[in-house]
């Protein structure tokens, strides 16, 4: 028994940070994200009765501790959920994304995991609810089922059966863009988790951040629908801006930017004062990414690039949603 996918990762133009349940990763506010197709995990799941525990290979080394770990009970989940609990996986996974360095590697890791091992035990899943389940591995990932733009619907239930993804906007409706700016692919002193949680339980902010993100949806899809590109483009930035802030109210504070993380920032309010239409967005780490349309892509690329302390621009489009190869 065994089947492999590959999976997108997305990048949240309204955030998810902070969690209502830990356990069940239930959000504290609804967040829409663009899926990239640049970036992506493939994972072979293999079932087999001879093994005696689960094996997790990531772009060919074995990997033991907390990721072996968060694999592991996710796929207890899994066998729970298909009724097959004593059957052990070989999992094999590729990633071109930067593990932990604030590029969603856990959405398309476990948006894979999740459609390679629910296909390879005989699932057969709608959309909705192989986003429901992938949504237990890791939060963002239940929006990288789909192609283009996706919204997380935090849901009210106790049990989070009303808390999955659901499309906002096909892969090939609007041609917006996104360059990754990598300044550093080490692993984040903070984790996405360990600071969702720290925010949420002591940052001053957190609250005025929560109360704006009703009025940040509803514009920024009002955006999308008309492909209004500095709409979206302004919601975003502005958007992520309030995220970071309110980790500076927490206790003890922390941030997740570095010195060139600001360098790039200002770099695009230039490229809009210079009449390129362009906007930042940065996720739980110091790498920035920033959303243009296809006609300013050479400029764009060009000033990134000759930024001192960016050791590599990356172009987006929007990426698809799950595929079985």
């Amino acid at each position: 028994m065994q089947a492999t996918a590959k999976a997108h990762t997305n990048i949240a133009l309204i955030k998810y940070w902070g969690k209502r349940d830990e356990a069940l990763i239930l959000p504290t506010n609804n967040s829409l994200s663009l899926t990239l197709d640049a970036f992506y995990t493939t994972t072979k799941v293999q079932f087999d009765a001879g093994l005696q525990e689960d094996i997790f290979n990531l772009d060919g080394q074995a990997v033991q501790g907390v990721q072996y770990d968060r694999v592991k009970q996710f796929l207890d989940m899994i066998r729970y959920y298909a009724g097959q609990l004593n059957i052990f996986a070989k999992v094999d996974s590729t990633n071109t994304v930067p593990t932990a360095a604030g590029f969603a590697s856990s959405a398309s890791g476990f948006a894979a995991l999740a459609a390679a091992s629910t296909y390879a035990l005989g699932l057969d899943l709608s959309d909705q609810e192989l986003s429901r389940l992938t949504r237990m591995g890791s939060g963002s990932a239940c929006r990288s089922i789909y192609g283009g733009f996706a919204e997380w619907e935090q849901g009210q239930k106790a049990d989070g059966s009303d808390s999955y993804a659901v499309p906002i906007a096909p892969q090939d409706y609007w041609d917006v863009r996104v360059a990754a700016v990598v300044l550093s692919e080490s692993m984040k002193d903070v984790s996405s988790r360990e600071g969702m949680k720290r925010t949420v339980d002591t940052s001053v902010f957190y609250a005025g951040w929560l109360d704006s993100i009703e009025d940040d949806l509803v514009s920024i899809k009002r955006g999308i629908a008309d492909q209004d590109f500095e709409s979206v483009g302004k919601i975003a930035e502005a958007n992520c801006l309030k995220m970071h802030a309110t980790t500076l109210g927490a206790q003890p504070p922390f941030t997740y930017w570095c010195d060139t993380t600001m360098l790039v920032m200002q770099a695009v309010r230039q490229l809009r004062a210079n009449g390129i239409p362009a906007y930042f967005t940065i996720d739980a780490g110091p790498n920035v990414k920033v959303l243009y349309l296809p006609e300013n892509e050479a400029r764009i690329e060009e000033t990134l690039r000759d930024l001192p302390g960016v050791t590599d621009v990356i172009l987006s489009r929007s990426g698809h949603g799950i595929s079985y190869l």
